[in-house]
């Protein structure tokens, strides 16, 4: 099974990406197989994202995103082309019915679906950063989030998707480190040499325009970027690598697993979003505060583990050893608006579920079921209906 995700949509579909060019379906009621899409991709499929209730969308190591129709599998309705590495992640914008699409080659693609042919889709290139690793729409698609593998937390505020961002065209807020406490001081810092990407700093992107910030005059800017370095307890000193990006699905906090620079270390943190004063009086502010934490098991070194919330975000699912967690803010399973510490608390486990026989990659929640899938490095898929 790919190293990325497996996707869990509609009523009756559970769609699987794997790593040797196939997107396996199943009934997620009853474990059936239903179809195997044996050459869905040329390399590897990273990512699955419904559209709606029959449309999907899928990306791969092969540098293309693939649109399906769940009536009629046995051809694509497209193949879109325009990345130039490996595509990782996929979001959909459902108020425009954009297509936004991400990969290692720093890349942020919008793909216009209201004009797609069997030729594709009118797309652009949207946003552009080096050591891309994830992006995210928040739900009601006002913020995209960009995690990188030197360390750094982009968000992008007040997002307008029809426009391009060249270098220069957008403002950009102050650099800083986030905290554990509601106050965030300011940094310029890179992270340390120890990458375990051997990556180093954003480049001359981000270089080049720290030192001219200031911001019109007005309203909040679109497409404000700010740049953050989440921090993860007892790391101050030490660099980390942002590996899975995940956000709450009420939009209240962003999912990160973070990975030391030495890669001996892994931890799950949870990070609220705090809207507070805005910097020069006129750009947006949208602080990161550390308010939960767990260190994860260092199995499977170098491998990306991808977790998630529960539908109604009082759940995290995460990858440990050859099982998954399942944490919460509290051993109640409050809301986190109900659980905000004043400093940041150890995430609990309420349950664990083993039933792999090596080292688990991903998993994910059902957003319609009581029901969590979750798939291994040799490629097996478990369901479980977890009982408390």
């Amino acid at each position: 099974m790919s190293n990325e995700t497996s996707s869990m949509n509609t009523q009756s579909v559970l769609t699987v990406a794997c790593e040797q060019t196939e997107v396996l379906l199943f009934d997620p009621l009853s474990s059936k197989h239903i179809k195997t899409l044996s050459e869905a991709h040329e390399d590897c499929v990273n990512n699955i994202r419904f559209l709606d209730n029959r449309m999907f969308a899928t990306c791969s190591d092969d540098t293309t995103i693939a649109l399906w129709d769940l009536r009629k599998l046995n051809s694509k309705v497209c193949t879109l082309h325009g990345h130039t590495s490996w595509v990782k992640n996929i979001e959909y914008d459902t108020n425009t019915r954009l297509l936004v699409t991400s990969g290692f080659d720093g890349n942020v693609i919008i793909w216009d679906t209201n004009r797609c042919t069997e030729e594709g889709c009118p797309h652009k290139k949207f946003f552009h950063t080096r050591f891309l690793m994830r992006m995210r729409l928040t739900p009601d698609s006002s913020k995209m989030l960009i995690s990188t593998s030197s360390g750094y937390l982009l968000i992008l505020h007040e997002l307008d998707l029809t426009k391009s961002l060249e270098v220069g065209s957008y403002p950009i807020l102050r650099a800083r480190r986030t905290a554990s406490t509601s106050d965030v001081t300011s940094t310029s810092e890179t992270r340390p040499s120890g990458s375990p990407c051997r990556n180093r700093d954003l480049g001359p992107l981000f270089e080049k325009h720290m030192s001219r910030s200031s911001q019109r005059e007005g309203a909040s800017p679109r497409n404000s970027l700010e740049v953050l370095t989440p921090e993860v307890p007892g790391e101050r000193d030490r660099g980390n690598c942002i590996t899975s990006l995940q956000l709450h699905p009420k939009g209240w906090a962003t999912l990160l697993r973070c990975s030391s620079n030495t890669d001996d270390q892994e931890w799950t943190c949870v990070y609220e979003f705090q809207e507070g004063a805005p910097v020069h009086q006129v750009s947006p502010r949208c602080s990161l505060r550390l308010t939960h934490y767990i260190e994860e098991a260092n199995v499977g070194r170098g491998y990306i583990k991808e977790l998630c919330f529960s539908p109604d975000g009082r759940m995290i699912a995460s990858p440990h050893g050859y099982g998954i967690r399942l944490l919460g803010f509290d051993s109640q399973c409050k809301e986190l608006v109900d659980c905000l510490p004043k400093e940041a608390g150890t995430l609990q486990e309420i349950g664990s579920l083993y039933s792999h026989k090596d080292v688990v990659l991903t998993t994910k929640f059902s957003p319609t079921h009581c029901q969590v899938a979750s798939g291994c490095l040799s490629g097996r898929v478990s369901l479980y209906q977890p009982k408390f």
